[in-house]
């Protein structure tokens, strides 16, 4: 199991080339860039919060604009390996689990021990979780589909439901459906994007509308199996971000624990 976390980063990273495995370095350093801001997206908001620190605050409102880029990145990627892969269901399965886990340690453990406002609900492990669990049910029509016709629908469908959450789907002038109100007085339906106005999570990713950004990953690998990857996507240029990208799985289920004890260790050093 560690090890299957530990190297979860490099499945789906490889394709045949003339008889011989070759790695895509560029999608392992793309991922340890993703997973690298989110590191420090994370300890930012984390430091602000807890030792109020100005310094950290402004960083982390600084750093905001950039979360959708390297979130859409990282979920992207985590499709295109799908389309590499050929254990899915598996890979599926464990990161659901690892999911779950995630939000009992921040909803019910933490907060026992005093650590609040850092429930994760329905976060990004979550939604890739449901992505490739979905892509492992249905792989066989995925894969059937032109993908440059898949690229089209999520293209189309991801601005249609992104005001799910505030209870429209919207198209411009040309759509504009009002959702019942009903439907956001409780949060049953938080992993779609349907939630009351009282709903908080600290990670939020719902299906709704980023399950498209994950199936845009999965058509664009799609292209690349068919296409090839060009030449330089082969070639290892940042071994500190390959190593990130190669260890996404593990290092994500552990620096918010690290970052939150780091951030009371020196509250407890500090008097702060």
């Amino acid at each position: 199991m560690l090890a299957f976390l530990c190297n979860y980063g490099k499945i789906g990273v490889m394709v045949m080339n003339e008889n011989e495995k070759k790695r895509i370095f560029l999608l392992d350093e793309l991922r340890g860039l993703a997973i690298f801001c989110m590191l420090f997206y994370h300890a930012y908001y984390i430091f602000a919060q807890e030792l109020s620190l100005s310094g950290a605050q402004k960083l982390f409102d600084l750093f905001t604009p950039l979360e959708p880029v390297f979130a859409a990145l990282f979920i992207v990627i985590c499709g295109i390996s799908c389309s590499l892969s050929h254990d899915n269901l598996r890979r599926g399965l464990i990161i659901a689990g690892a999911a779950v886990a995630l939000s009992l340690i921040t909803c019910i453990i933490m907060p026992a021990l005093g650590f609040y406002d850092a429930q994760i609900y329905f976060g990004i492990l979550h939604l890739l979780g449901t992505g490739v669990l979905i892509y492992a049910i249905g792989y066989r029509f995925f894969n059937r589909r032109n993908p440059y016709i898949g690229l089209l629908v999520c293209a189309v469908l991801y601005p249609l439901f992104s005001g799910i959450d505030r209870g429209v789907l919207s198209y411009g002038e040309l759509i504009n459906i009002r959702l019942p109100d009903i439907i956001y007085s409780t949060d049953y339906l938080m992993p779609f994007g349907i939630y009351s106005p009282t709903f908080y999570s600290a990670d939020y990713f719902p299906v709704l509308p980023f399950i498209f950004i994950f199936f845009a990953g999965v058509f664009t690998g799609r292209i690349f199996i068919k296409s090839g990857f060009p030449e330089f996507a082969y070639k290892k240029r940042v071994p500190f971000l390959d190593f990130l990208g190669t260890h996404t799985f593990i290092i994500y289920l552990l620096h918010m624990p690290l970052i939150y004890a780091l951030a009371y260790a020196i509250k407890y050093i500090f008097k702060l």
